[in-house]
């Protein structure tokens, strides 16, 4: 398999302040990790500057430009009790949009086999004008917007399998008959939604609420009963993963208890049904996960896996 990894440095120049869960050694242990000899053979790529119509096809005008007056000289502007702004945060919100559209062209392109954007700010809880969750532009649903508008896809599929609900890709995508949102999350657990019940206005949104303390076994079982199927029916042109790995048993803000291997696990799950449906085409976009070992360890797995090894 042809596996691009796409990253930039502006992810390490957004600060959330100290002490922040959500910090810049998040992706240098990824770089770190990913610099080992078993993925010498992964296509790597700076992340290229999104565009202000990347974002607009996601978010208005008004709020863009909110974050750009918001956006501080020096120091920080909290957003809200989670969310602040640095001085390269802005910058680093571009570049996570740039890598999510650049990786859906390889990808729609046939240049690469599938992708994974190891970036930062992540983007599941920004909603349409609204930031908060650490998250500022959303990226999948940036990603899904560009992959319809550029490359003519016709239905977009996003899994996310961060532990935390991903309430602003399905806020983005309730009523979009063309989009397929589903989600495996703690519950409850912040942001608050993400009941078996929240299904979006065509249907479109599958949600499976996993409790404080399940492990593998739950897991494997919501994405195979609830979340595959559903998958494989839409029949997507593309598939999405908003990949966080807080649900790791050792993520200090969850309780769930996923190991390496049931991330390795559904990632051959979601490309299985990528080759039978949408020509192995997939995106993986960087969310969640804030143990550094834990998320360090579970991108390798994940990334090993989206190589074929």
């Amino acid at each position: 398999m042809n596996t691009l990894l796409i990253t930039h440095p502006s992810g390490l120049a957004h600060d959330n302040g100290p002490g922040h869960p959500e910090r810049a050694d998040r992706v240098r242990v990824i770089e770190r990790i990913l610099e080992h000899e078993k993925f010498m053979t992964l296509i790597r790529s700076q992340s290229e500057q999104g565009t202000r119509e990347q974002v607009l096809r996601v978010h208005p005008n008004s709020y863009l430009e909110a974050l750009e007056q918001t956006s501080p000289r020096d120091g920080f502007a909290r957003l809200d009790s989670d969310t602040t702004m640095s001085p390269g945060t802005l910058m680093a919100a571009f570049h996570s949009v740039g890598g999510a559209c650049q990786a859906v062209d390889e990808v729609m392109r046939r240049q690469v086999d599938n992708a994974f954007v190891a970036m930062r700010p992540p983007g599941h809880h920004a909603e349409r004008a609204t930031p908060m969750g650490f998250c500022f532009f959303n990226n999948a649903a940036t990603a899904a917007r560009h992959a319809m508008a550029v490359h003519g896809a016709q239905r977009v599929a996003i899994m996310d399998f961060d532990v935390h609900h991903g309430n602003g890709t399905q806020d983005i995508f309730w009523s979009d008959r063309n989009v397929m949102y589903s989600s495996t999350h703690e519950m409850p657990l912040y942001p608050g939604t993400g009941s078996s019940g929240e299904r979006g206005e065509y249907n479109n949104i599958v949600n499976a609420p996993l409790n404080a303390g399940d492990n593998g076994v739950q897991f494997r079982e919501a994405m195979e009963i609830a979340i595959l199927p559903r998958i494989e029916d839409f029949g997507p042109d593309l598939l999405i993963i908003s990949a966080g790995f807080d649900a790791h048993r050792r993520d200090p803000l969850a309780n769930i208890n996923l190991v390496e291997a049931d991330f390795a696990w559904a990632t051959a799950k979601l490309m299985d049904v990528a080759d039978r449906k949408c020509g192995g085409r997939l995106v993986s976009l960087l969310e969640g996960g804030y143990d550094l070992d834990g998320l360090a360890r579970s991108v390798a797995a994940h990334v090993i896996t989206l190589m074929g090894m």
